[in-house]
């Protein structure tokens, strides 16, 4: 898979599908997440922070994507109920998996809900 088809994928496992096996087979062990609220130092603690807190009721609308050799970015109109923003995520990949992810939005959005 290129970096936009892994990046989509992982949108796709995060927001549509909640497929979390399938979210993990896409993610090197030694995944890197860096956001505001979060970070992680490997696949097994992200997907099970996913599997303790699941996303519900969450949507994305892609405004732009773009790619380069191995790395892809998403940037990303998110919403849930009460709460709108734009969001980019950098998806950094080695060897057909997603190697780190770093996640940018404004926190403000949520701090005040």
């Amino acid at each position: 898979m290129t970096p936009i088809d892994l990046a989509e994928k992982y949108m796709d496992c995060v927001f549509k599908t909640g497929n979390l096996e399938e979210l993990r087979n896409i993610l090197s062990d030694e995944l890197q997440f860096r956001g505001p609220f979060f970070n992680f130092n490997s696949a097994d603690t992200y997907v099970d922070s996913l599997k303790n807190d699941p996303p519900v009721d969450f949507k994305y609308k892609i405004i732009k994507s773009y790619a380069n050799g191995s790395s892809a970015c998403l940037v990303y109109q998110f919403s849930k109920p009460g709460v709108s923003t734009s969001m980019a995520q950098i998806f950094e990949t080695m060897d057909g998996k997603i190697n780190s992810i770093l996640l940018i939005f404004d926190t403000g959005a949520f701090r005040s809900k």
